[in-house]
């Protein structure tokens, strides 16, 4: 028999978000093992540090019981059952380990991925809807030929696209967030052009669509959350990204000028060598991309850390020190009556 949604919530193991309500309480928590190290203090007494996270953030947990046998029974990466105490310590939340609940490594089917994986807000054939509209009104005949090759004739790349996250931790790092960051930078660039009427329309649409689609390469969502593969790491998306463009460009015969510049956009669209670019902006469309790109990327960031943090905390004024950014941010700033 199925539970009812409230029974569902109320003896479900809470997320890490959640456990400023904890504080001082026992509670059972399926989160994965994210570092651990096994150390000694100054007694001689041996301790495990760990670091758990989930999809809404990390805790620091400490073993003083246990120490040697949990270190030699898990490992990183793994999800793990287990049962401790909410303590604040050095001013933030710490896990203490309980000495008479061990630590269960769980198997995929002993937990649900959604605990560590989240999806986009919107429905992911709304967006995909969005990008057509937005190709259908490209008017150069190369690059709209182009845009089709990939999101009308490639059915394996457009699987992966709809189902790719952005990244895997800093923006868009969910399920359908490849395809949402994808359409509102184009959405973007296309206001953009309004009030820059010479900039080239089609060839930052065309950019903006495909400047990340290296992106289905660079990570796997699992049962433990996003991952990233071993072509990610080594190869990277803007070098597989451009691959994959300039092997479509060639199938279409497209012009060597237009190839040029499209492939120029996707090189530097992080749009610092020491960003990741093999080379900085040199066009306007190129700049454009990258300055209305990383706006995306940061602002994303930005709505996510407020939603999370005033989530768990209604009345909290300023978030934690975000190092992506950083910066702190003001969570209330709407302007007083």
């Amino acid at each position: 028999m199925k539970l009812p949604k409230e029974l569902v919530e109320k003896f479900r193991e809470p997320f890490i978000s959640e456990l400023g309500d904890y504080v001082g309480s026992e509670v059972e928590l399926v989160v994965k093992v994210k570092s651990k190290r096994l150390l000694e203090n100054k007694n001689g007494q041996k301790y495990l540090l760990l670091t758990f996270e989930d999809k809404t953030g990390t805790l620091r947990a400490i073993d003083w019981f246990n120490a040697e046998t949990n270190d030699s029974k898990v490992d990183i990466g793994d999800v793990v059952r287990t049962h401790g105490k909410i303590v604040i310590f050095e001013g933030r939340l710490q896990f203490n380990l309980l000495q008479d609940s061990p630590v269960i490594v769980l198997k995929d089917d002993e937990y649900s991925y959604e605990r560590f994986v989240n999806e986009s807000k919107r429905s992911v054939d709304e967006i995909m809807n969005e990008i057509y509209d937005i190709i259908e009104s490209v008017e150069n005949k190369i690059l709209k030929r182009l845009l089709e090759e990939f999101f009308k004739n490639d059915k394996e790349f457009l699987e992966k696209f709809k189902n790719s996250p952005a990244g895997a931790k800093v923006h868009h790092n969910y399920v359908g967030g490849l395809a949402e960051h994808s359409s509102t930078v184009a959405k973007l660039v296309d206001g953009v052009v309004k009030n820059y009427p010479s900039l080239d329309r089609d060839l930052l649409i065309t950019g903006a669509l495909l400047h990340d689609i290296g992106k289905i390469n660079d990570y796997k969502i699992t049962s433990k959350g996003i991952e990233v593969t071993t072509e990610g790491e080594l190869i990277g998306h803007i070098v597989s990204g451009y691959e994959m463009i300039r092997r479509k460009l060639r199938k279409i015969n497209a012009p060597e000028k237009i190839s040029n510049r499209l492939l120029h956009m996707v090189l530097s669209h992080h749009g610092e060598l020491e960003w990741g670019s093999p080379v900085v902006p040199k066009t306007p469309e190129a700049y454009v991309l990258h300055m209305v790109e990383n706006m995306d990327s940061k602002l994303n960031r930005i709505f996510s850390i407020k939603e999370r943090e005033l989530e768990g905390n209604p009345e909290k004024s300023w978030s934690e020190y975000d190092p992506n950014l950083g910066r702190r941010f003001l969570l209330k700033h709407e302007l007083e009556e």
